[in-house]
């Protein structure tokens, strides 16, 4: 699979990156054999860049990834996660983590922690449950009501961290474009990971974001390609960024549905492709929760997308004349 260098820096992604939010029981249980057989499946399929986080699971998808890549070359694959919510035990665990979206029992509690003390202290519990001893990518994640503490201690210690060879790249990730624009623009980060705002039915990465990331060589990981299923499942009643979609976002999603149709190519492959045709973007990340599930991903990512089904997209009206659209028929 073919591997790209996010921004400056020398860390490598695969094109295709496994999202393991689901390896930590997101909303529903995954057991601990289907966790491994996800990431043997990815790793078949040539994917080597694997994302997970703290707040996935309260570490059961960090302890998960980390169980499931432990005898791989350790120079041959890429570990990202994420710093900003510490994880506090509880005194007493009672009842379940469903109402943070997680199928786990509530152990313990998030803690919102931006201060440099608390990035050095969240990466070295990562790399416990990781069983790692240096992570590839780390991300301050979703510091959207964090902003002035993440730039202002948050992101410096990333820095320092990266200067002392503990972290290779440092990003930020967010469903937002407005603030990792701030951050490309303000700082001298790698990567940023964008979640849902740079797809078939929101392209607001596009406004600023991508382009000032391509001028400042900040690699783009975009997650989200999916919208949480309306793109890979358009019905009534499917999900829109993790709520049930407006009557007017399942039309539009149905009317690309029949356009992708029309060409032999189905909307998932449709969708993974389409964020390729941005010069800054480096690789879609897709989150699995079975081997099926990856399969299917690496499978459309390698469909061929023909140059006239974006043509006809923006002859409907369904994407901007400006929008840039992959080349070629992959």
């Amino acid at each position: 699979m073919r591997c790209t260098p996010l921004g400056r820096g020398t860390t490598q992604v695969t094109e295709l990156s496994l999202g393991a939010a689901p390896l930590g029981n997101l909303f529903r249980a995954v057991t601990d054999e289907d966790a491994a057989a996800t990431v043997d499946a990815a790793w078949a399929a040539g994917i080597r860049t694997f994302d997970t986080a703290p707040h996935y699971g309260l570490g059961l998808s960090e302890r998960r990834l980390g169980a499931a890549l432990r005898g791989r070359p350790r120079d041959e694959y890429v570990v990202s996660t994420k710093v900003g919510r510490l994880l506090r035990p509880r005194p007493v665990a009672t009842g379940d983590d469903l109402a943070n979206g997680f199928a786990v029992p509530a152990t313990h509690e998030r803690v919102w922690d931006f201060t440099a003390d608390g990035v050095r202290r969240s990466l070295e519990s990562s790399l416990e449950r990781l069983v790692l001893d240096r992570i590839d990518i780390v991300y301050l994640h979703d510091p959207d009501n964090h902003a002035e503490q993440a730039l202002a201690e948050a992101y410096p210690e990333l820095e320092r961290l990266r200067a002392e060879g503990m972290v290779g790249a440092i990003g930020v990730g967010m469903n937002q474009a407005e603030l990792l624009t701030c951050f490309v623009r303000d700082t001298h980060i790698d990567t940023v990971l964008l979640a849902g705002r740079y797809t078939l039915l929101d392209q607001r990465g596009l406004t600023e974001l991508l382009p000032l990331a391509a001028e400042r060589g900040v690699g783009v990981v975009v997650g989200g390609v999916f919208n949480s299923g309306l793109l890979a499942d358009p019905r009534p009643g499917a999900t829109f960024d993790y709520t049930t979609a407006p009557d007017a976002m399942v039309a539009r999603a149905l009317e690309l549905q029949a356009v992708c149709e029309r060409h032999g190519v189905p909307l998932r492959a449709a969708a993974l492709r389409f964020p390729f045709g941005h010069p800054a973007v480096a690789s879609v990340l897709v989150g699995a929760r079975n081997a099926a599930e990856v399969q299917d991903a690496a499978a459309m990512l390698h469909r061929p997308v023909p140059a006239a089904l974006w043509e006809e997209l923006k002859a409907l009206g369904l994407l901007a004349p400006g929008v840039p659209t992959p080349e070629g028929g992959n």
